[in-house]
């Protein structure tokens, strides 16, 4: 994945944001949204593409855009410098195969141990009634 060419597929778009800022918030265009298209992009190769395309569905629209926004800070530098990492750390993270699970068994020591402190309670719980004359 390159990243220099991913920045420059990139699109964004300042909106005005709510959150803190008073009067300012009202007049201003703080928070930043980051437009990238998945299946346009020649910073991306097919793999990459696959395991995005699967891992981003949920977020991806149906112009095949990604969509992410930060309107943490008044300053809109800052957010946008914000989303762009964001951006980089979400196809980082995503373009990594998922770790596959080793199915592990129960060692016989604990399944030993459970019954032991089942029968412990058992008895302890019979030990609790009237004895039988």
């Amino acid at each position: 994945m390159n990243t220099e060419l991913l920045l420059h597929e990139v699109t964004y778009k300042a909106t005005r944001s709510s959150g803190p800022g008073g009067q300012h918030v009202n007049k201003t265009s703080t928070r930043v949204e980051l437009y990238w298209n998945l299946e346009e992009s020649q910073a991306v190769n097919e793999t990459e593409r696959a395991l995005l395309r699967t891992a981003l569905e949920n977020r991806i629209n149906r112009e095949g855009q990604l969509i992410l926004s930060a309107s943490r800070t008044r300053s809109q530098l800052k957010n946008k410098r914000e989303v762009t990492d964001k951006f980089i750390k979400l196809l980082e993270r995503k373009v990594q195969p998922p770790i596959i699970r080793k199915k592990t068994r129960t060692p016989a020591s604990v399944k030993r141990k459970r019954l032991k402190d089942k029968r412990f309670a058992s008895e302890k719980k019979a030990n609790r009634q009237r004895p039988e004359f």
